[in-house]
């Protein structure tokens, strides 16, 4: 099955061609479709260039920072429209680490969407706040709660969708951007019915560039929750 990898930039120079050569190193033929926001720091650049020397790197460079909902709908489109079977999606500042992108793969035969999980056995973090972590813990079991998930790690970024699920999230109607768009993408696809499984990952907090986490993001997060459940309440998808 030919897999697509799908990694949207903002200012990630100092990441993106590391990353992207340990991706296209794997031993799955995976394309790798880099959505950039019109980076100031060069990324764009950079993404580029590598494209030139490699057909599996395929640039999409947006006009501004439009938020990385529409970021990974806009690389999404573009790994359907090429036909990829499989289509990952990951951050671009190695918290999500290559190496485990063949157990996302690889899990694919019993499921339709694997999740990169923190909070499975053998999974954890490295590298992070005692603040962030109970953080980040707070939110799932919330979103668990609140959304009947059945994932452990439901604001995982890092994922592997089968195309045929994928092709039919109604993609137009998500109303969330920011990282609260995953907490959405996991509840219309559970609601369409998609088998749901995990794969244990160490979450390795950046240790280059800045983190795009604020306030904001956390606050849009628990409206995404609380909008999603009362739609769940009305027996809506």
């Amino acid at each position: 099955m030919s897999v697509s990898v799908v990694i949207p930039t903002y200012n990630e120079k100092e990441n993106i061609v590391s990353l992207v050569e340990a991706i296209v190193g794997l031993p799955i033929g995976a394309s790798v479709i880099i959505v950039d926001d019109n980076s100031p720091d060069g990324t764009g650049r950079l993404v580029d260039e590598m494209a030139a020397r490699n057909p599996a790197v395929r640039p999409l460079h947006r006009p501004a920072k439009l938020g990385l909902g529409t970021a990974h709908i806009a690389g999404m489109r573009k790994a359907l429209a090429e036909g990829a079977d499989l289509i990952v999606t990951m951050d671009a500042d190695f918290s999500h680490h290559p190496r485990y992108i063949p157990d996302l793969v690889a899990a694919m035969e019993y499921v339709d969407l694997c999740i990169g999980s923190r909070y499975v056995r053998g999974g954890g973090t490295e590298n992070c706040t005692w603040p962030r972590r109970i953080l980040s813990e707070g939110a799932n079991t919330f979103a668990r709660v609140m959304l009947g998930f059945h994932a452990h790690d439901c604001t995982a970024g890092f994922r592997c969708y089968r195309r045929e699920v994928l092709s039919r999230v109604p993609l137009d109607t998500i109303f969330s951007d920011g990282y609260s768009f995953l907490v959405e993408m996991l509840y219309l696809c559970q609601g369409l019915g998609a088998r749901v499984g995990e794969v244990p990952i160490i979450f390795e907090n950046r240790r280059r560039g800045k983190s795009k986490i604020s306030r904001k993001e956390i606050l849009a997060a628990m409206y995404t929750v609380l909008r999603l459940a009362a739609r769940r309440l009305r027996g809506a998808r």
